[in-house]
């Protein structure tokens, strides 16, 4: 046989013109065999298959082949357990190998987009951001993104804010469908835990029982979606890692105002005015379609109480979920009665109102509403008096109204005995 060597040897001699018989004598071949080999050219080499090498496994291969053939669910773990009874000494990755050739993957099958008629549903969920503000210098901060995606149209709408508490998903719901201009037939959820209470043992869904309020006073239908199932809520999960990409990354904010301007700008010039990928149209324009088939606004604003009681402080503070509101120098209580509203905190004394002020974002913050305090503030005092109308969120200012105009709501909502276990519908 001749080498791959001695076969070049051949054919470049041939190139050079010298004869059949001339090659021969210089290669000390047969000149039938130089003359087989200049007819058939240069070939890859032809190796024979090497015979399979015996590994530790190959004695329980056939148990193995049966026991899956029997038992297909049988995992991996337990055939090796029982070869390695049956005197195997090898790992259990050769295990792992040779069973992915008895009974390999099935393939995915293709998966069924679900789409919605207009005005139908829409998507909600958070996701999880790290930032730094340039106006507070420091370690990163955890600011959550709330978002909230029509499903026929692909419309976005979000604002980033510091928890993921009932009372900030309340407040979020209602500045949305303030900007959508009307309420989605249902919406979706995952199964948070401001969304659900709990979750029975045959997978039945208890909801937060302020959340179904709020569903029905907006006229919407809440859903939870199956556990660990995120395609499940994809059209609100796929927005998440659009938004980090193309608005978060490589930009710098000043505060959490800030962001959400920010945001919002990106949100109207970017997001909702782009082809989208799946629908082919402009969302901005295929939403204001959609608007047409969302249930109206309700009439009136939620008003959902949590009831609490609260010490003032010895600087004529109350605390509320980790913020300072301020009360009148003259309460003479100790303890006051507060309610916590999606967007108002009022502090009552003797079940008269006395204050009244928006929900700070955050914590550690405190707010001293005007005419509370009868002496000005000390020359290093830093937190700051309202005048006329506070800031509640970016772009919305809240007319501070007398007292008296809440004491007469809360007197006639008492009277029409809407006051039942600690929350005021």
């Amino acid at each position: 046989m001749v080498t791959l060597g001695e076969l070049i040897m051949i054919l470049d001699l041939h190139r050079q013109g010298l004869t059949i018989s001339a090659i021969a004598r210089r290669t000390g071949l047969d000149r039938k065999t130089v003359h087989r080999y200049i007819e058939r050219g240069l070939e890859p080499p032809v190796y024979k298959p090497r015979p399979p090498r015996p590994t530790k496994i190959t004695p329980y291969e056939r148990y193995l082949r049966e026991r899956v053939a029997a038992y297909p669910d049988l995992t991996g773990r337990r055939l090796y357990r029982e070869i390695r009874d049956l005197g195997y000494a090898g790992g259990y990755t050769g295990v792992k190998d040779f069973l992915r050739t008895v009974r390999p993957r099935e393939p995915a099958g293709f998966e069924r987009r679900f789409e919605t008629p207009p005005g139908r549903q829409a998507q909600v969920d958070f996701a999880q951001f790290r930032v730094s503000f340039t106006d507070a210098p420091g370690p990163e901060r955890i600011v959550w993104l709330f978002s909230l995606v029509l499903g026929h149209c692909r419309f976005l709408w979000g604002r980033f804010v510091l928890h993921q508490d009932l009372h900030t998903l309340l407040r979020c719901h209602t500045a949305a469908f303030a900007a959508l201009g009307g309420v989605p037939g249902e919406i979706l959820y995952d199964r948070m835990r401001a969304v659900v209470s709990s979750v029975g043992e045959t997978d039945d869904i208890v909801f937060n029982r302020t959340l179904l309020d709020f569903a029905r006073h907006h006229g919407f239908l809440p859903k939870a979606c199956r556990p660990y199932r995120a395609k499940t809520k994809g059209k609100v999960e796929r927005p998440f890692r659009y938004v980090r990409e193309d608005f978060f990354l490589a930009r710098s904010f000043r505060n959490l105002d800030d962001l959400n301007g920010q945001f919002q700008q990106w949100l109207d010039e970017v997001a909702n005015a782009r082809v989208h990928a799946t629908t082919k149209r402009v969302v901005a324009e295929h939403f204001a379609e959609e608007r047409l088939s969302l249930q109206a606004l309700p009439a009136g604003p939620y008003q959902a109480v949590l009831r609490l009681d609260r010490r003032v402080t010895r600087d004529g503070m109350v605390s509320v979920a980790g913020n300072l509101y301020s009360v009148p120098d003259g309460t003479r209580r100790r303890i006051v009665e507060v309610h916590q509203l999606t967007d108002e905190v009022r502090i009552l004394e003797n079940g008269q109102l006395v204050a009244v002020h928006p929900v700070l974002e955050g914590r550690g913050q405190r707010r001293i509403a005007v005419g509370h305090r009868s002496q000005p503030a000390p020359a290093n005092n830093l937190t700051s008096r309202d005048e006329g109308s506070v800031l509640a969120h970016p772009g919305e200012r809240v007319a501070c109204r007398p007292l008296e105009f809440y004491a007469a709501v809360a007197q006639r909502m008492a009277e029409e005995g809407l006051v039942r276990e600690g929350l005021v519908r």
